[in-house]
């Protein structure tokens, strides 16, 4: 692999991964993204630092979830959606100055909400699925 790619995709890894950390103080950065990022980034960069990201007490169960089908927690999804249409929209009303793009940016945003949401939605124990929750009556 090139040197400078590789370099790249450590930085862009190590980024993400910092920005997932923000993201699980912070209520408006979605945490899975940015880690999935990381993961992707250095999958492709360090097998070490991959490793690393796996093995981390409170970075690797957001990835090994995503990984093995049970989805992301409804919690990233509403704010990576709310993340991304308040950018988008500020980006499309006032930046971009054509229609077309601002159409096409529009399309691309609405894409991105449909696979968001078409991802598995991952309930961890404290907070159960609806269907879940035993009732007495």
């Amino acid at each position: 692999m090139n040197v400078v790619k590789r370099y790249i995709l450590v930085a862009s890894g190590t980024i993400s991964v910092i920005l997932g950390v923000i993201g699980i103080i912070l209520p408006l950065l979605p945490t899975t993204p940015f880690l999935l990022l990381a993961a992707f980034c250095y999958t492709r960069s360090s097998p070490s630092l991959y490793d690393k990201l796996l093995k981390a007490k409170w970075l690797g169960p957001y990835i090994k979830n995503y990984r093995s089908g049970k989805g992301i927690p409804l919690k990233t999804k509403i704010t990576a959606i709310v993340v991304l249409w308040v950018s988008s929209f500020y980006s499309i009303l006032f930046i971009v100055p054509l229609l077309f793009v601002q159409i096409l940016l529009f399309g691309v945003v609405g894409y991105i909400t449909y696979y968001i949401l078409s991802l598995k939605t991952y309930h961890t124990r404290e907070n159960p699925p609806y269907s879940d929750r035993q009732h007495s009556s």
